[in-house]
C-alpha cells in the first residue's frame, strides 16, 4: 500500500464499501471507515469478517455527508481517502430533482474540502457510469472521455445527480484542490457477493428475479462489473502514480447485457433457485446496446475483471447464503 497511516473509506458499510474495507484489511492496511450512524458498526464488522478479513485493524467513526461535524476528525492523519459514501435518496424519481442533485453534489464537495484541508495525498471517488454514457452518441461507444450531458432530455434525476456531483468534484479540485489529487472510478451495474444483509439497489433486482416479484424484466441495456473488482480497481487507482487526475470505467470484458439475459443466466446456472426468474422483457422500442471500453483500467492499472456471469451468479448465491431470498412454497 501507499501509506502506513490509516486510510479512510467513507460509506464503509455499503455494498462496494464493505468489500473495499475487507480487501484493505486483508492486505494488512489499517482502515478508518465512516458510517452515518453508530448503529451500523456491528454490521460492518460482521461484513468484513464475512469477507475474510480481521476487523482488529478497523476503526469506525460517524460522519454525515450533509453536515460538517466529524469530517476533520475522520481525516486526521490520513493520506489516502476512498470516498464511496453517497446520500441515500428517499425516492429515485423525486418530484423535485434537486432532492437528489444537491445532496450528491454538496456531499462530495464537503468530503473533498475536508481531505484537502487535512493534506490528503489522493482521493479516489466512486462516481458512476451514469456520469459517462447516458447521452446518446453515434456508434454507442463510450470511454472515460465521454460525459453525460445533464440536460439530456428525459435524463432521470439519479443519473443527473451523478454527473453533476462528479463535474463539481473535478471543478473544485482544479480550482482549489491544492496538492490533493483526485481519481474517479465509474462502475457500471455492480453485482457480485453481498457481505451484509442490507441489499444494494442493483442486487435488489437479482433478488426480485429469484423471489418471483419481477414477472417481466425491465427493458434496459447495460454493462456489468463484479463488486470485488470495483474494490480492486479503487485500490489500484490509489496506488498507481499516473492515475492522478483520471477517470476509470469499471466494466467486465465482453458485450453489455440486459435484465432478461441476466435472468436467463440465473435459470441456466442456478436451476430451481431461479425457477421464477422472468423469461420475457417489457414491451417497448428496441434499445441500443452500448459498447463500454475498459482499456484504460486494463492497460494503465493492469486490472483484470471477472466475467459478468460470475458477478451475476455469485451475487445470487450470496443472497441465498445470507438467507435473503423469499421462501418458496
Amino acid at each position: 500500500m501507499s501509506t502506513r497511516n490509516p486510510v479512510l473509506v467513507t460509506g464503509g458499510s455499503g455494498f462496494i464499501g464493505s468489500q473495499l474495507v475487507a480487501a484493505l484489511l486483508r492486505e494488512g492496511q489499517e482502515v478508518r471507515a465512516t458510517v452515518r450512524s453508530r448503529s451500523r458498526e456491528a454490521s460492518l464488522r460482521e461484513a468484513v469478517r464475512r469477507g475474510g478479513a480481521d476487523d482488529a485493524g478497523l476503526e469506525v467513526v460517524t460522519a454525515e455527508l450533509m453536515a460538517d461535524e466529524g469530517w476533520k476528525d475522520a481525516m486526521a492523519g490520513v493520506e489516502d481517502v476512498y470516498h464511496m459514501a453517497s446520500p441515500i435518496p428517499f425516492a429515485q424519481q423525486p418530484d423535485d430533482p434537486d432532492e437528489l442533485i444537491i445532496p450528491a453534489r454538496e456531499g462530495a464537495l464537503r468530503v473533498l474540502r475536508a481531505a484537502r484541508d487535512a493534506g490528503a495525498r489522493r482521493v479516489v471517488l466512486t462516481s458512476s457510469y451514469a456520469a459517462v454514457g447516458y447521452t446518446p452518441k453515434p456508434g454507442g461507444e463510450f470511454t472515460e472521455a465521454d460525459w453525460t450531458d445533464p440536460d439530456t432530455p428525459g435524463l432521470p434525476p439519479y443519473q443527473k445527480s451523478k454527473v453533476v456531483a462528479e463535474r463539481a468534484a473535478w471543478d473544485l479540485m482544479a480550482a482549489e484542490g491544492g496538492d490533493t489529487e483526485l481519481v474517479t472510478v465509474n462502475p457500471t451495474a455492480t453485482f457480485g457477493p453481498a457481505l451484509s444483509t442490507a441489499v444494494a439497489s442493483t442486487m435488489q433486482l437479482i433478488k426480485a428475479m429469484l423471489d418471483g416479484t419481477m414477472p417481466v424484466a425491465p427493458r434496459a441495456r447495460f454493462g456489468v462489473v463484479d463488486v470485488r473488482d470495483v474494490a480492486d480497481l479503487h485500490m489500484r487507482a490509489m496506488a498507481t502514480p499516473q492515475a492522478a487526475g483520471k477517470r476509470y470505467l469499471a466494466v467486465s470484458d465482453g458485450p453489455t447485457t440486459s435484465y432478461v439475459e441476466v435472468a436467463a443466466i440465473l435459470r441456466r446456472r442456478l436451476g430451481d433457485l431461479a425457477a421464477l426468474a422472468p423469461t420475457t422483457e417489457a414491451d417497448g422500442p428496441d434499445l441500443p446496446r452500448p459498447i463500454i471500453h475498459n482499456d484504460r483500467a486494463r492497460d494503465e492499472l493492469r486490472w483484470r475483471p471477472r466475467p459478468a456471469e460470475t458477478a451475476i451468479v455469485e451475487g445470487a448465491e450470496s443472497l441465498r447464503d445470507l438467507g435473503l431470498l423469499a421462501a418458496k412454497g
